[in-house]
């Protein structure tokens, strides 16, 4: 193996997973098993993908379901892919609707924030193009897991329990399905119990049969559409049944010799690309609080534009090629000094989710990731489904002049993101941190950790992690090292320090060394991660 730092620099200071003919990195055991088990049935790195992602519908509801969004990026035969599985606004819902109903901001929870899901759509397309076994046969484990049951594990039960404190606080019959499927004792599962849905497994079983049609335009969508009239839901069984997910190019800037790419609006991985770029061209330092500090403004700067520009592409007036301008990274790097700066937009045009990573023998690696967003997502429960449905209306904008505005029919800006790192047109491989908003501050953190520190994946997913949550302020984890925090303390950060450290992130990392094979894997210590290797 190369261990030339420029070309291959990760180097193996902690425990890391490796292996040659197949990897599945996951938040949950049970997923990586079922990725692992279709890999060693002959399936390739989609494959495993698409079985790990049903299965972590099962095994994680708490943050991704049948009703989630879904992005990926895919290397398959030395090519990269792309392609956005988030679902659009309802056609018949509006900005005045929401308004007139008294609300000033997008609600959280509840029907309103509900857009057409993507996650079952992805699934299919994905294996339409580039599977190689059976659609059904994929989603098999879960199905199974989802029938039988399985063990609740700690992390997860941590969220259930955060979710059912937040659920029950309404007084709306709206949510008595969640109580019904998720709290079937009155309670959220602790860790070590068993949790089962029938329903949850009738509907894989009938997407599996369908390659996901009947989610879209048969007995599940007519449930899902009458589910919604009858509790004053906007979606129809028009918005289902028009939905296709999109095959789009991945986005990318060069760091470090390598290519970091990620999908381009209305995902917000151009978040990353913005702070990367901004990032590039400082010479090498060993004082880590100025990189520190420089990480955490040039963040900030690119967190605020994309805040300002990233939308549902065909409402963008800002092209990403302005935005990722190196005159502009160049007049963004400028605003830098040495004190922390309250960051507002720029002007280009002048100058909780899961995340999965797989990869085959073959050289083949997929990058997936999906989502309810927050939690569970709406609380809202189809009856006899067991579908959550994911909340991704929350990020529309009640502004009428914002680039996010809700309209009827459009995509709202995205948190989750895949990531994905080349060098020289050679994969290298998927790398993702779910987490909300912290997902593109998250991958500007594994990608410096890795590129610049080199840090091998594991390494780089157990290092103490920081998050801008506005203005100067910065939470760091409870392992964060006190004398950095006191470090950006006096350089004007206002620095708090976090009691939970599920707030930062929760990541995954393959990467294939191309000219040997040998994958090597780290996987999140701040959840029930894990590795399974062949």
């Amino acid at each position: 193996m190369n261990h030339d730092p420029y070309y291959y620099p990760f180097s193996s200071r902690r425990m890391v997973t490796y292996g040659t003919h197949g990897m599945v990195a996951t938040s949950q055991t049970l997923a990586s098993q079922a990725g692992m088990e279709i890999l060693k049935q002959g399936g390739n790195a989609v494959d495993a993908a698409i079985a790990t992602a049903a299965m972590l519908t099962v095994v994680e509801p708490t943050s991704n379901g049948l009703g989630s969004d879904a992005f990926a990026i895919v290397w398959m035969n030395g090519e990269l892919h792309g392609l956005n599985a988030s679902g659009p606004s309802p056609h018949d819902i509006s900005r005045n609707d929401v308004v007139d109903a008294g609300h000033d901001q997008m609600p959280e929870h509840g029907w309103i924030p509900v857009t057409v899901p993507g996650a079952p759509a992805g699934w299919a397309a994905l294996s339409q193009r580039f599977g190689r076994l059976p659609f059904k046969t994929l989603l098999q484990p879960a199905i199974q897991t989802a029938e039988q049951g399985y063990v609740v594990t700690p992390t997860v039960s941590q969220m259930w329990q955060e979710a059912y404190e937040l659920y029950r606080r309404y007084d709306d019959p709206v949510f008595d399905e969640w109580f019904k499927v998720f709290c079937p004792e009155g309670h959220a599962p602790r860790p070590g119990d068993i949790w089962k849905s029938g329903d949850h497994a009738k509907t894989l079983a009938l997407i599996a049969d369908t390659m996901a049609q009947d989610f879209y335009s048969g007995q599940t969508a007519e449930r899902i559409a009458s589910s919604a009239k009858q509790s004053g839901g906007y979606l129809t069984g028009i918005d289902l049944v028009q939905y296709a997910p999109e095959w789009v190019e991945p986005v990318k800037v060069s760091y470090r010799g390598y290519e970091v790419w990620e999908i381009p609006p209305n995902g917000a991985g151009l978040v990353a690309l913005m702070a990367l770029n901004t990032l590039n061209h400082y010479e090498d330092t060993h004082d880590e609080v100025e990189t520190l500090h420089r990480k955490i403004e040039a963040t900030k700067l690119a967190y605020v534009d994309g805040f300002q520009y990233i939308s549902d592409k065909a409402y963008m007036s800002t092209d990403v090629n302005a935005l990722l301008a190196a005159s502009y990274a160049d007049e963004r790097r400028a605003e830098i000094g040495e004190h922390a700066l309250t960051p507002t937009p720029g002007d280009p045009v002048k100058s909780g989710t899961v995340y999965l990573a797989t990869a085959d023998g073959e050289g083949n690696m997929v990058s997936f990731i999906q989502s309810n967003f927050m939690n569970f997502g709406s609380g809202v429960v189809v009856p006899g489904t067991g579908i959550s449905l994911q909340n991704r209306g929350a990020s529309f904008s009640l502004d009428p002049e914002h680039v996010n505005v809700l309209a009827p029919g459009k995509k709202t800006y995205h948190t989750i993101i895949p990531g994905f790192l080349t060098y020289q047109g050679r994969a290298i491989g998927p790398f993702g941190v779910m987490g909300g908003f912290m997902q593109p501050q998250g991958h500007v953190q594994v990608i410096t950790a890795m590129l610049d520190d080199k840090l091998n994946p594991q390494a780089t997913l157990d290092a103490p992690r920081w998050r801008w949550v506005g203005g100067k302020t910065v939470e760091v984890e409870p392992g964060f090292p006190d004398y950095l925090a006191q470090a950006l303390v006096r350089r004007g950060h206002d620095i708090i320090r976090a009691t939970d450290s599920m707030l930062f992130g929760r990541g995954q990392i393959i990467l294939r060394d191309p000219d040997t094979g040998v994958l090597c894997a780290g996987t999140e210590p701040r959840t029930d991660g894990s590795v399974a290797a062949w």
